[in-house]
């Protein structure tokens, strides 16, 4: 899954939610703050799908168990 699909279906549901979404760019990866969650990304523009759902599960106190399904 790219990078970028990942980041942009975080930032609809962070919206949808009425939550603050942040990217910080750091020295080797990239901030992402949702609400009061915050979580680090590599800066890989591929990820496998599991990374990615293990990503998201990180933002689940804020967007709710099991959100991105």
């Amino acid at each position: 899954m790219k990078k970028a699909a990942v980041l942009k279906r975080l930032k609809t549901a962070a919206r949808q939610a009425g939550l603050e979404y942040r990217e910080v760019e750091l020295t080797n990866h990239t901030g992402v703050i949702v609400g009061a969650t915050r979580s680090t990304i590599g800066r890989h523009s591929e990820m496998p799908d599991q990374a990615a759902k293990k990503f998201w599960d990180q933002f689940a106190s804020e967007l709710g168990k099991g959100w991105w399904r």
